[in-house]
């Protein structure tokens, strides 16, 4: 297991920043660029741009500044699936985190991706967009 606190650089620290839903509730943990799940779990990435993309390099949503994961309720255009990176092993989440700050209300148009469908951040050992074994 991985300190959420280690990096390879000394003088730069990377810090661990809960990602909640909209009820207020940590779903995921950033440890950037990589999100991991309450039991420390590779789900997924975050892009220098924001997007989030599943453990398969599916497009997932978008990270807030909240922060949360949304994306529109219909999406007119889909992004292409990307490779993704090698899995980073698993981190020991802590045990208490802050109260989630204000977040605004979100319109019918946008969906919650933790609250709605957590099931596209899975790890990489369950899914229904997992390839069939022979």
């Amino acid at each position: 297991m991985m300190d959420a606190t280690t990096t390879t650089n000394p003088t730069q620290k990377k810090i661990l920043i809960p990602v909640y839903n909209s009820r207020g509730d940590v779903e995921a943990f950033l440890f950037y660029p990589n999100l991991h799940n309450r039991n420390g779990e590779w789900i997924g990435w975050v892009t220098p741009q924001r997007d989030v993309y599943s453990v398969l390099g599916h497009y997932v949503g978008t990270l807030t500044s909240e922060p949360r994961i949304l994306r529109t309720r219909v999406m007119e255009e889909s992004k292409p699936s990307v490779t993704p990176p090698p899995s980073p092993g698993k981190i020991s989440p802590p045990a208490t985190v802050p109260l989630a700050p204000m977040m605004r209300e979100l319109t019918y148009s946008t969906i919650d991706i933790l609250l709605e469908e957590p099931e596209r951040l899975h790890t990489l050992d369950v899914g229904e967009f997992r390839e069939d074994m022979d």
